[in-house]
């Protein structure tokens, strides 16, 4: 959680934290006003309202910026599509492998977040695309301008497929609007059957839930139907599709899937 997007201040933690911010202060009130005993101070509701109002204000400046991502990723005739998951899920590895295979029959590239380094980013280029890396250090999830910036970096002609791997987070991205034309989630057989009833909020938002490692769902003792039915209950508009990015199982269909969304990309712009 990070203090940037306000996921720090949640009903669950609010008293913690007005707790410590009034542990905070009766200690400086104590050492600059040890002579006032008895006077008190009550700031805490003030102080979530304000951060609340701080969270919105936020989040508003990130949909202007996401809009106009989005009309230029529209005049670019660009697909985009904002990878989402939990760290350790295997997006990094999906992208590797559908940079290579699926680069020879369409032009791809890709941005990456990361809080540090630049290593998936440097693994990615490995494939032959452009791969730009954001590093975004104490922040928690990607936001529209780090994506803009990150853009004016790489040569888009003959560009037709954008990937955005976002921070691995199932919390904070879920708020932030990238200006992407599809948001796709992947969910990892490694994780447990409910993840999406965890967090509901991510898969809700998602157009599509990518389930990765099939290849060792047995191994794992990863119950197939329960999960597949809490992906339907929590977000039955998301396509599933069921993949191993290292077998290779399932891949053709999650290509086909990219490539429709490509050639649709004029009229999804248009929704």
């Amino acid at each position: 959680m990070c203090e940037n997007c306000g996921c720090a201040v949640t009903p669950g933690n609010v008293k913690i934290l007005d707790a410590e911010r009034s542990s905070s202060h009766d200690r400086e009130h104590h050492h600059h006003h040890h002579h006032h005993n008895g006077h008190h101070h009550h700031h805490s509701e003030g102080d979530r309202t304000h951060t609340l109002e701080i969270h919105e204000a936020i989040l508003s400046k990130n949909d202007r910026l996401a809009e106009r991502n989005r009309g230029f990723f529209t005049a670019k005739n660009l697909a985009v599509f904002n990878l989402l998951s939990s760290p350790g899920s295997g997006k990094t590895a999906l992208l590797e492998r559908t940079l290579t295979e699926l680069g020879s029959r369409l032009s791809t590239a890709v941005i990456v977040g990361d809080l540090e380094t630049d290593n998936d980013a440097r693994r990615l280029r490995k494939s032959g695309a452009q791969a730009v890396q954001i590093v975004t250090e104490n922040v928690c999830h990607l936001e529209a301008n780090m994506v803009a910036n990150a853009v004016a970096k790489l040569n888009l002609d003959g560009v037709k497929l954008l990937f955005i791997e976002n921070v691995g987070n199932l919390v904070c991205p879920a708020a932030y609007d990238l200006g992407e034309t599809r948001r796709i989630v992947l969910l990892s057989t490694t994780e447990g059957e409910d993840k999406p009833l965890k967090y509901p909020t991510m898969f809700k938002s998602a157009d599509a839930v990518v389930v990765n490692k099939i290849d060792i769902a047995e191994v794992v003792g990863f119950d197939r139907d329960t999960a597949l039915d809490n992906v339907r209950r929590v977000a039955p508009q998301a396509q599933i599709l069921e993949v191993s990015a290292r077998t290779g199982e399932g891949l053709e269909a999650w290509y086909d899937y990219l490539e429709r969304q490509v050639s649709q990309t004029p009229e999804l712009a248009m929704l």
